[in-house]
């Protein structure tokens, strides 16, 4: 299966980072719902986030709990939310997404981002 987020993992599109190891990455939206939201994804491509394998899947949001820490230092908010759809893309993934209100976790304020912005977003977050 060849998604937009394998692409990313190639290289062959490029991405604001976050963070990453041997196993996951994480990266900013380019439709984010708030400012500084970002995805997670594994890097074996597996569709759906409950086909993960327990180890995987466990240590996925392990991963996701340390991007969340960075962004809630980096990014203004009261928190950071989780939330996992898996319809848009066929690779499993979580966003993470900071935000204030209850009202700030809807799909339905995703707006595209330019990538002027989104640079001034990972360069507030990673220096």
């Amino acid at each position: 299966m060849s998604t937009i987020f394998s692409k990313i993992l190639s290289g062959e599109i490029p991405a604001f980072k976050i963070l990453e190891d041997d196993q996951f990455l994480s990266f900013l939206d380019v439709r984010p719902v708030k400012r500084g939201h970002a995805l997670v994804i594994p890097k074996k491509e597996i569709d759906y986030i409950f086909d993960l394998e327990d180890d995987l899947l466990s240590e996925m949001m392990v991963f996701s709990k340390k991007v969340a820490r960075i962004l809630k230092q980096k990014i203004e908010c009261k928190k950071v939310g989780v939330m996992v759809a898996g319809l848009e893309v066929p690779h499993a993934h979580v966003h993470l997404i900071p935000f204030d209100e209850i009202s700030d976790l809807t799909f339905a304020n995703a707006k595209s981002c330019s990538q002027e912005e989104l640079k001034k977003i990972h360069e507030e977050i990673v220096g």
